[in-house]
C-alpha cells in the first residue's frame, strides 16, 4: 500500500523558511514521480514543484521558481522541498503525491496517491 506522510508544516513569518519532508513507503521509488502541491481555503489545489526519482527531472510552478527546491533520498524514501523567502500568500495546506511513471509534472490529475497534507502559515 503507498503511503505518503508528510512533516516540517509550521507557523513563519514572510520573508522566513520552511524545509517540508514527505515519507513514502509501499512502492519502489525510481519507478514514480513525487510532488508537492497546496491548497489555500477557497482555491483550488495548485502544482509547486514535481521531480523524477529516476533522474532527477524537476519542475517548478513559476511562481515559486528560485525560492523552492524540492530534492529526494533513495537512501531514506523522502521527498523534501525547501521554501525560502515564503509570502502570506503561499499560506496554505501542502501535499504530497506520487504517480507511476517517470515522467513528472505539476498536474494534480495526473497524480494517483495523496498524502494527508501539512499546514504552512505565512505570517505577515
Amino acid at each position: 500500500e503507498v503511503q505518503l506522510v508528510e512533516s516540517g508544516g509550521g507557523l513563519v513569518q514572510a520573508g522566513g523558511s520552511l524545509r517540508l519532508s514527505c515519507a513514502a513507503s509501499g512502492f519502489t521509488f525510481d519507478d514514480y514521480a513525487m510532488a508537492w502541491f497546496r491548497q489555500a481555503p477557497g482555491k483550488e489545489r495548485e502544482g509547486v514543484a514535481s521531480i523524477a526519482t529516476l533522474d532527477a527531472t524537476t519542475n517548478y510552478a513559476d511562481s515559486v521558481k528560485g525560492r523552492f527546491t524540492i530534492s529526494f533520498d533513495n537512501a531514506d524514501h523522502t521527498v523534501n522541498l525547501h521554501m525560502n523567502n515564503l509570502k502570506p500568500e503561499e499560506t496554505a495546506v501542502y501535499f504530497c503525491a506520487a504517480k507511476w511513471g517517470v515522467v513528472a509534472g505539476l498536474g494534480s490529475h495526473l497524480y494517483d496517491h495523496w498524502g494527508q497534507g501539512t499546514q504552512v502559515t505565512v505570517s505577515s
